[in-house]
């Protein structure tokens, strides 16, 4: 036994410095909240260590005092009332002393009054969509590896499934409250370092909320098993200074305004091509596959079908409205016009679909107007 322990011993003094580094507590988090969380789970966990460092010492004190070989005998007795009464009073103690911080935490954690910016977090599969209330300024956040680390063609990055092409931008020091909710299934939005995780679920709203005091970018995932893709929903949240938040607001509506104007220009083929690439990289390959050839039994191939080599009004109506029956979301909610003209160009002119068709955003323009 000596041998064993002194080898365990020299085991953890020759231990890798990265092993050493690893953490296994949770994160105590950038927000007041996310702290408070933290010194409750402390405070709880070091609660608990007292109640077994009690428990098992008196345990093993009684095990080894009183064994058979020490010639001690067992008593028989029956029960006593003091003794209940003591076993009964102090688990009460304990379960006081945690109720009253683990309370006070969360009264905090669901006072979601007062807020200085209201944002609606939707789930889609599998992507977030982020509306700022009160402001004309909404998106849609979507994985941002490439494809080509995702197939372990390339080198995996630092952040692999953890970014996104838009992240969630908020101002830091003001309060913002979180409006959850999903557009098919159950997702759960989920951030550490905010100490957030609620789920969003169809036809429901949950709230939360944060305030963040300095800038950074906080990262996250959805926490829901959601589908095939569940694993490719991250989180990032923005936190700038209030100027910048103001400014990129400004940006936000001016790139609103410059998207609408620029479904009524002319777009070449080439055009269309170059944006209907990373339209469908983002948004179709993670069902339909970069190369079209779609998944057995699940997603239709995309590379000789007939939607897509037919009709062009019958591709386009897909796309826009959808086949839920079939887990094609309707892009129409989605993408703008000159996303859904390129991507459907791109689609209808790759691999073996060669058609030569050029679908106009103003085309797609007019049938979104009639819905």
């Amino acid at each position: 036994m000596c041998r064993l322990l002194h080898l365990f011993s020299l085991a953890l003094v020759l231990t890798p410095a990265p092993l050493l580094a690893l953490e296994f507590n949770m994160p105590s988090g950038v927000t007041d909240t996310s702290q408070s969380v933290f010194n409750l789970h402390m405070t709880i966990f070091y609660i608990c260590l007292a109640i077994a460092v009690v428990v098992f010492g008196v345990m093993f004190w009684s095990i080894f005092h009183h064994r058979r070989s020490r010639g001690a005998k067992a008593a028989q007795f029956h029960g006593s009332v003091v003794v209940e009464i003591i076993w009964t009073i102090i688990p009460f103690l304990i379960l006081v002393a945690i109720a009253i911080p683990a309370t006070t935490t969360l009264s905090d954690m669901y006072d979601a009054s007062e807020s200085d910016v209201d944002i609606q977090v939707t789930g889609h599969q599998w992507k977030w969509h982020y509306k700022y209330i009160g402001e004309d300024v909404d998106f849609f956040s979507i994985l941002n590896t490439s494809r080509e680390e995702i197939e372990n063609r390339k080198k995996k990055n630092p952040n692999y499934l953890l970014e996104v092409d838009n992240a969630l931008v908020v101002p830091t020091n003001k309060k913002i409250r979180f409006l959850f909710t999903s557009n098919d299934v159950i997702h759960a939005w989920w951030v550490p370092d905010l100490a957030i995780k609620k789920d969003a679920i169809p036809g429901f709203i949950n709230e939360s909320w944060t305030r963040i005091k300095e800038p950074g970018l906080y990262r996250g995932q959805c926490a829901e098993l959601c589908g095939k893709h569940h694993a490719f929903m991250p989180i990032e949240v923005k936190a700038v200074p209030e100027a910048s938040y103001l400014a990129w607001l400004e940006d936000q509506k001016a790139a609103k305004l410059a998207e609408a104007a620029s479904a009524e220009q002319d777009w070449s083929m080439d055009q269309l091509m170059t944006a209907g690439a990373t339209v469908y990289e983002k948004n179709c390959a993670v069902c339909h596959q970069a190369d079209g050839s779609g998944v057995a039994g699940a997603f239709p191939a995309l590379n000789g079908s007939a939607i897509v080599q037919g009709d062009k009004a019958g591709h386009l109506d897909i796309v826009v409205n959808g086949k839920l029956a079939k887990g094609m979301p309707a892009f129409g909610e989605q993408l703008s016009a000159v996303d859904i003209a390129a991507v459907i160009t791109y689609e209808r002119n790759s691999w073996d679909n060669q058609t030569g068709d050029h679908v106009s955003p103003a085309e797609v323009q007019t049938l979104m107007d009639k819905q």
